[in-house]
């Protein structure tokens, strides 16, 4: 059921219907509530069980030992080409929590969860890089994520390498840089 929702409310909002969810999922009205207290907590555990899959495309895998300039840059990377998909509807934690409003309800709580993980993730790798203020740079990240996937959609559009090519520029002016060898060379600037 989890599934169907989740690839229901990225299709079409959360604003859809419970009988419409039902029958997308084949449960009925009766079973869900039987599972969920409410439509809103299938909304978040959806959203929740959406973002495990995410990750796992989005992220290099834990044991992957490239410099951490190729590890951001791959996560921008995935984004461009998941533009590019015609059913692509742009950031799904994004897009719900701007749809609910509420900054309480159960599933913008679950989207801030999510974004913050990404942003946790660009904190960790820029730290790695030697970035002189990585948690800036992080946040900077995650903007430059967030404003590339709402371009797409609202141009509907793929972006065409722009996501990346900011992203590198970004972590170029922190002085994330990768020297011959490979290996992270920093600078002592700080990008504000």
């Amino acid at each position: 059921m989890l599934d169907a929702a989740a690839e229901l409310f990225y299709r079409q909002g959360v604003g859809m219907g419970v009988e419409a969810l039902c029958q997308a999922a084949g449960v009925s009205k009766r079973s869900m509530y039987q599972l969920f207290d409410s439509k809103d907590a299938v909304i978040a555990a959806s959203l929740d069980r959406w973002a495990q899959t995410l990750r796992t495309q989005m992220f290099p895998a834990a044991g992957d030992a490239r410099p951490p300039r190729e590890r951001i840059l791959e996560v921008f990377e995935w984004l461009e080409a998941a533009s590019a998909d015609p059913d692509f509807r742009g950031c799904p934690f994004v897009a719900t929590a701007v749809e609910v409003k509420n900054p309480a309800h159960p599933a913008a709580a679950v989207a801030r969860r999510h974004k913050q993980a990404l942003t946790d993730f660009f904190a960790v790798e820029t730290r790695r890089a030697g970035a002189p203020d990585p948690v800036l740079l992080a946040e900077q990240l995650t903007m430059i994520y967030d404003g590339a996937s709402a371009r797409a959609v609202v141009r509907a559009q793929p972006l065409g390498g722009i996501a990346v090519t900011t992203a590198a520029l970004l972590l170029e002016t922190a002085g994330v840089l990768e020297d011959e060898g490979g290996r992270p060379a920093g600078r002592s600037m700080r990008v504000s």
